[in-house]
């Protein structure tokens, strides 16, 4: 692989998600893996396509999405061979969807699907329902997001890890029916 130029860490610590157009740069599960693969430095797009197999005229197409929400941005150019390489990188490092929208819910899920069969090692799911006073919900909802953020990384010859962490709480249903 080429030298890459030396890089910043995105402007932003955390992006707040909440424009229509963002919700719709969401909604498409590929734009989800390419701000996965943005995660930890700027790329290309043909390092980009490599990553993720896919074609580089359809990788520009999904680039310009996310750029046009405010979701990437080119964050370095560089002159090779008679052409300008464009490095994209990730406007935040954490983005962080206030009220999210079941469009931009599903793509994240599937994207997230689509990471899980593609990883060679062992992964973790666990789903788990608990009854929770308001209070304690917050405080499980912070220590989450702590434990998260606070996560020390290795080296950057370590693989890279992913972790979707949610808390919700269950809907109740919409008409109860009873049993004699």
């Amino acid at each position: 692989m080429r030298d890459q130029p030396p890089y910043l860490p995105p402007p932003e610590d955390v992006l707040e998600i909440g424009a229509p157009e963002q919700f719709a740069a969401l909604a498409h599960p590929l734009r989800q893996r390419l701000l996965f693969a943005l995660s930890h430095r700027p790329a290309t797009t043909s390092q980009l396509a490599a990553q993720l197999d896919t074609k580089k005229g359809n990788l520009a197409h999904h680039l310009k999405v996310l750029r046009e929400a405010g979701l990437v941005h080119i964050a370095e150019t560089r002159q090779v061979r008679g052409g300008t390489e464009q490095y994209y990188q990730r406007t935040a490092r954490r983005m962080v969807v206030a009220q999210p929208q079941a469009a931009g819910t599903t793509a994240m899920l599937a994207a997230f699907a689509q990471e899980l069969d593609l990883s060679p090692a062992e992964t973790h799911l666990t789903l788990r329902h608990l009854r929770l006073s308001p209070a304690k919900a917050r405080e499980l909802g912070e220590t989450l997001a702590k434990l998260v953020d606070e996560a020390e990384e290795d080296a950057e010859d370590q693989p890279v890890h992913g972790v979707l962490v949610t808390l919700y709480q269950q809907a109740l249903p919409t008409s109860t029916t009873s049993s004699a």
